[in-house]
């Protein structure tokens, strides 16, 4: 949960220096117009697609797959995953009410969490990772129990399981 923050907080940190030692090489008279604030918002998105074994799929601002849950509830307002669950299941959290997309068709919103954080829903379903995937593009949680999936662009969930070559 606090991994998205920090990775974010980072990046933002290391873009900054680097537009700070950008504009200290540039003299100020000869500096071109401040770019708009939209580009870096689209890089920035905190959920977007890829594609992987099991088609195109929903993933993260960092590339890792997100997955929804058979034991939530569309539209409820709560998770279904508490506790040691978490430690496998992480949220997708946001500190945005509406966070940002890239590619990704279904409704997008957020649910705020007994802790007070908010975690970002697709479809009105709340949406996790798995700390078990190591890469971008990994779908190891994908049919764990028979009741986690990975989710595709319009919000549904992608019940095929890959096989052992991958497709």
């Amino acid at each position: 949960m606090n991994r998205k923050v920090i990775f974010t907080l980072a990046a933002l940190s290391l873009s900054l220096v680097g537009l700070t030692g950008c504009a200290s090489n540039t003299p100020a008279a000869d500096a071109p117009p401040a770019p708009s604030e939209s580009p870096a918002e689209t890089s920035e998105a905190e959920l977007a697609i890829a594609d992987t074994s099991l088609g195109e799929i929903v993933v993260d601002g960092d590339g890792m797959t997100v997955y929804i849950f058979d034991k939530d509830t569309a539209d409820s307002g709560k998770s279904a995953c508490s506790g040691e669950c978490l430690a496998a299941w992480p949220p997708v959290a946001t500190t945005k009410e509406s966070p940002t997309v890239d590619g990704v068709t279904g409704e997008v919103s957020t649910i705020t969490r007994d802790d007070g954080s908010l975690q970002v829903t697709l479809n009105g379903l709340p949406l996790y990772l798995y700390a078990p995937d190591e890469a971008p593009g990994d779908v190891t949680g994908q049919g764990v129990s028979d009741v986690w999936w990975v989710v595709g662009p319009d919000g549904n969930k992608i019940d095929a399981v890959a096989d052992s070559s991958g497709h």
